[in-house]
């Protein structure tokens, strides 16, 4: 997405802007953010605007500086080339500046405006990540999650051999585990306080909708001990099999298999529950 110049020249440029700037002052125009007093900015060229701003970004390291340079190039040029350009380094700069809202905006206008176009899913991408930066501790709401989520996605499954699929498909698994961590940070909760049935249906949500999460594995003893408060023994078995199936090398599955075993059970697959049914799948390789 550069503008094919070198560094070098980039500089040169910039500095000859910078010879006929005032420091804050915007030669009439407006713009506080030394734009040139003696030469209106529409009488440079696209491309050296653009350049200008990929020299406040890069040596400067001054976005909001470049921010306005990119917009000045959509603004005086647009549909052009040039304009293209800037529109997607314009998501870039907010998305490198935390204006994650902004970021989005931008990049959902250059999709809209570019649909076809080959850094379409760079901006996809950007959306993708504006959400995605936004993820904090576990204990946050998790709607930003969902929407990271959904726009990770959409780099997947409609830019499959891009560039950015490959890390889109990683932080996708991140977001998925996030949500994972989330049910098992509320489920706990509940089982402290002896809320079993709450609990259980938290570490239910785990084991069949996040199953190839790393929460997996404590969701099943979790659910082994809320069963065995509860008395459901069979449930708290069938449990401790699935567990001990698929993760046997776990402390998760010695914890369980200690719990069990003080009761004089072991864990085995008994009953009709959604449990014996997941260990069905299991077994005909039909679940994780």
């Amino acid at each position: 997405m550069a503008g094919g110049k070198s560094g070098a020249l980039r500089q040169a440029l910039y500095a000859g802007l910078v010879l006929t700037a005032l420091s804050g002052c915007g030669g009439g125009l407006g713009l506080g953010w030394g734009a040139p007093k003696e030469r209106a900015l529409d009488t440079y060229t696209p491309q050296e605007l653009y350049e200008f701003g990929e020299y406040q970004l890069e040596a400067e390291k001054d976005p909001d500086a470049a921010l306005r340079y990119f917009q000045e190039v959509e603004r005086l040029y647009p549909y052009t080339e040039w304009a293209k350009r800037g529109l997607i380094m314009q998501a870039y700069t907010l998305h490198k500046n935390r204006e994650y809202e902004a970021a989005r905006d931008a990049a959902q206008r250059f999709l809209d405006f570019y649909p076809g176009d080959e850094d379409a899913a760079y901006a996809q991408y950007l959306m993708a990540l504006s959400y995605y930066d936004q993820i904090d501790e576990v204990g946050r709401d998790q709607g930003l999650t969902f929407q990271a989520l959904q726009s990770l996605r959409v780099v997947i499954e409609e830019y499959p051999d891009s560039e950015y699929a490959k890390s889109a498909m990683l932080k996708f698994d991140m977001a998925f585990d996030h949500l994972a961590a989330k049910e098992m940070e509320i489920g706990r909760y509940y089982l402290k306080r002896g809320n079993y049935s709450a609990a259980i249906n938290r570490f239910r949500s785990v084991v069949q909708d996040f199953q190839t999460t790393s929460h997996t594995p404590e969701a099943l003893h979790r659910l082994v001990e809320c069963y065995m408060a509860l008395g459901f023994t069979d449930e708290a078995q069938t449990a401790g099999a699935i567990l001990g199936y698929n993760y046997q090398s776990s402390p998760f599955y010695d914890d369980s298999f200690r719990l069990l075993k003080g009761k004089g059970l072991s864990p085995e697959a008994k009953g009709t529950s959604w449990l014996a049914t997941i260990y069905r799948q299991m077994v005909r390789g039909q679940w994780l």
